[in-house]
């Protein structure tokens, strides 16, 4: 029996398995997962048991190929709560080889001490009152706050104030959404940031590739987890804030937030598949909808009616739906019309929001900025999603419409995102798409624009199977481009070896007819795009997937 432990790792917030904080571990089980899972359960009510967490429970995960097991732990030791999983899955392995036990009533001893150390009784007085009292609390290893926004106090973890001193009412909550899906995320946030900002709110954004406060970019990187979300929240100038959510910061620590006005998903679709245990597009399905727990009361959830595994995972809700879809005709849609429900949908051309047998025009696709008249039907899908968004928030009907007209795909509103660029009667579009189905949506949208000859320049990330590295090239071939222009990025090797993921893509571009002349391998995302650029003429159109090098990329086209 082969069994092997892979990630263990924190829980926050309310995740997956559960809503509860505490310790999770992967591990992979070559054999019974019948036998693992009983030998798990007995292990970890012994071992809570003997460490004096007869309270904190145990929960699981089963998957093809392995299983998650976790435990539930008090916030103020997590650490500890890592190493006491460790030890469980220690004695199960132990168990299940019928190997010698290790020493868990020695290990146990020196957890009592690490517990101790790790303690903060001050700070689960304070998470407690605060919940009493209806606050949030937001806690990590280095800070603590009460409120949010302009309603906010933050303190260093170990210099916690005197619960006799806190004014209780001082404290409160800002409006705020969760973002997820495959794809679309960032554009939602940024475009919901728009229409807040032309409604007056100084709204903030978390993302995967910066924090923002109004205008001002204050980290950049990949924030779409708790952490980005806590800084954002604990910043006083933020009086509304839009929190990207993405799977790994789900799968990784939970939520960032226990409550929040109003829960976006985008869609689902295959993409990082194979990680944390995730190995299907349903499961991923799963993950996503992990943003509904943190709904509450008439919190409304707002979901894609013509994404089939959204429909699949939203059926079984729980909570106010909004849907939307690009069809009016849509069944889902239909039926929330009947009974009065909330609903966002394409009828004549125009997005159309009903909502409680009322119906109001928004705005004409074609005057949507971000949508090329039209032509960018994943932008029209944003757009619909983020309008049910914004009215679940209760933001005027004009600041949705100002923030439709004004917030275009350039690199300034949405960098990155199919960004347009006009240089000698050449069309450029870049964008950062990275899976199958983001990569289809923009090479269907350049078939579009009228063009004498297309170009496109792509690379794949290494951590891709070769399966998925397929799929990719062929979503790209569909362009029917005059020329492919190959990138190698280093940063995203990932095990693979320099050329190994080039190579791969022109043997599938051969596979489907593109002949070896049409294909040319280049260094990096810049030095591509100046070769795609060489080789273009007026009345051209070159499409550039950029996943590394994008800001150069951006200031060089810019120079032209």
């Amino acid at each position: 029996m082969h069994l092997a432990l892979t990630d263990v790792r924190r829980l926050t917030g309310p995740n997956l398995l559960w809503n509860n904080p505490g310790a999770i571990i992967d591990v992979e089980v070559e054999g019974p997962l019948k036998a693992a899972l009983a030998s798990w359960q007995k292990w970890s009510r012994t071992l809570l048991d003997e460490f004096c967490w007869d309270d904190e429970q145990q929960t699981f995960r089963l998957f093809d190929g392995g299983a998650s097991f976790a435990i539930s732990a008090p916030i103020d030791a997590l650490y500890t709560a890592c190493d006491l999983t460790e030890l469980i899955w220690q004695c199960c392995c132990a168990d299940l080889t019928h190997s010698a036990m290790p020493d868990w009533p020695g290990r146990l001893e020196e957890l009592t001490l690490q517990r101790t150390a790790e303690a903060n009784p001050a700070l689960l007085a304070l998470v407690r009152a605060a919940s009493q009292h209806h606050v949030t609390c937001l806690t990590d290893d280095d800070e603590v706050s009460l409120g949010m926004g302009s309603g906010v106090d933050v303190w260093p973890v170990t210099q916690l104030p005197d619960l006799a001193a806190i004014v209780w009412s001082k404290y409160h909550d800002i409006p705020r959404a969760l973002i997820t899906g495959t794809n679309g995320k960032s554009t939602s946030v940024r475009l919901a940031a728009r229409i807040a900002k032309a409604a007056q709110f100084t709204a903030g954004v978390t993302s995967t590739d910066f924090i923002r406060v109004g205008e001002n970019i204050i980290e950049e990187g990949d924030f779409s987890g708790p952490g980005g979300a806590r800084m954002l929240l604990r910043d006083p100038r933020t009086e509304i804030a839009f929190l990207e959510v993405a799977r790994g910061g789900i799968l990784r620590r939970g939520l960032p937030v226990l409550a929040v006005n109003a829960a976006l998903i985008t869609n689902v679709a295959s993409d990082h598949l194979g990680q944390y245990g995730i190995n299907t597009v349903d499961e991923l399905a799963e993950v996503k909808f992990v943003v509904a727990k943190a709904l509450h009361g008439d919190a409304v959830l707002v979901v894609n009616a013509d994404n089939a595994l959204v429909v699949q995972q939203a059926r079984n809700s729980k909570h106010p739906l909004c849907w939307f879809s690009q069809d009016e005709n849509n069944f889902l849609i239909q039926q929330q019309l009947s009974q009065g429900g909330r609903a966002v949908f394409v009828s004549a051309g125009t997005v159309t929001y009903c909502a409680q047998g009322q119906c109001e025009s928004i705005m004409a696709i074609e005057q949507i900025a971000m949508t090329f008249n039209g032509t960018a039907e994943h932008n029209i899908q944003n757009a619909l999603g983020v309008v049910g968004l914004c009215k679940a928030l209760n933001l005027p009907v004009a600041a949705i419409q100002q923030g439709l007209a004004e917030f275009g795909s350039d690199p300034q509103d949405n960098p990155g995102r199919g960004n347009r660029y006009q240089i000698n009667g050449v069309e450029v579009i870049v964008d950062f798409a990275h899976n199958e189905h983001s990569m289809r949506a923009v090479v269907g949208m350049v078939k579009k624009i009228p063009a004498k000859r297309r170009f496109v320049m792509f690379s794949h990330a290494g951590d891709r199977s070769d399966q998925e590295i397929k799929h990719l090239t062929a979503a790209v071939a569909d362009l029917g481009a005059h020329a492919y222009l190959v990138a190698e990025v280093e940063k995203y090797l990932r095990g693979r070896n320099l050329g190994d993921i080039s190579l791969l893509s022109q043997r599938y571009l051969m596979d489907l007819g593109i002949t070896a002349k049409q294909v040319c391998f280049v260094p990096d995302a810049l030095s591509g795009s100046k070769q795609a650029m060489e080789m273009a003429q007026s009345g051209d159109v070159v499409l550039l997937f950029v996943l590394d090098n994008r800001q150069q990329v951006h200031d060089w086209l810019s120079s032209l």
